[in-house]
């Protein structure tokens, strides 16, 4: 006979909300910025974030986990300077979630990258590749999941925001997922999208993936409704 595991309750499951920068001067001028200073977000990276701000209201966080970098501050400053601030109750600068150390790569044109030989690897087989004097995908894997798995691993319902860069958000949703880390490029993540898990540590479900337009608390209540995952779920309510 074939058993069901039932994991705790759906209220006692924390939400994750994985949001990307938005469209930074980098993304603009199609250079892979790493962690150089001083990027900052384009004119329409300014707009993607006063959008956010209306997006991600109503929401209570209780915790923010935030990129040291300047792209990821500002694409959340219009939501602290906003009324929505006082629904957050904690906001730390994690280095667990900064973008990757490009190392040499850094402040390259894409362009000029795609045609070098390592490009191959990193499209093909990213869990072999450590960039010139940067960081390897398994060590950014390594670093990022640790914040995710001491989240997952806290009891109790919570609201948790990672802002964070493409790469590391494409790195944690994959794992979520099960996804080997080799395959993890098959997916996209947009300047100021969402996406969005639920789960404790025995397991994580996705309900919304590179969203760009949609309320959080839509996406939010709807995930906190759907207690049966069997049939896929009846939709919104």
């Amino acid at each position: 006979m074939n058993h069901i595991i039932v994991c705790r309750k759906e209220f006692e499951m924390a939400t994750i909300v994985l949001l990307r920068h938005a469209h930074s001067i980098a993304n603009k001028s199609g250079i892979l910025a790493g962690r150089k200073p001083g990027i900052d977000l384009s004119e329409i990276g300014r707009a993607e974030s006063e959008k956010l701000a209306s997006r991600l209201s109503g929401i209570d966080f209780n915790h923010i986990y935030l990129s040291p970098l300047e792209r990821c501050s500002q694409t959340i400053d219009p939501l602290l300077k906003s009324k929505e601030a006082s629904r957050i109750q904690t906001l730390t600068l994690d280095d667990r979630v900064i973008e990757m150390d490009y190392g040499k790569w850094s402040g390259r044109k894409l362009s000029s990258l795609s045609r070098e030989k390592l490009w191959r690897e990193i499209q093909a087989n990213p869990s072999k590749v450590t960039f010139p004097e940067g960081e390897s995908f398994k060590a950014m894997r390594k670093r990022a999941m640790n914040l995710v798995d001491e989240i997952l691993a806290k009891k109790g319902s919570a609201n948790h925001l990672i802002v964070s860069h493409g790469d590391v958000i494409k790195v944690i949703t994959s794992s979520l997922l099960g996804m080997k880390l080799d395959n993890f490029q098959s997916l996209t993540i947009d300047p100021a999208s969402i996406t969005v898990f639920r789960g404790n540590s025995e397991s994580a479900r996705m309900v919304a993936f590179n969203d760009t337009e949609s309320q959080l608390s839509s996406i939010i209540g709807v995930a906190t409704k759907k207690k049966m995952a069997l049939g896929g779920g009846s939709g919104k309510r």
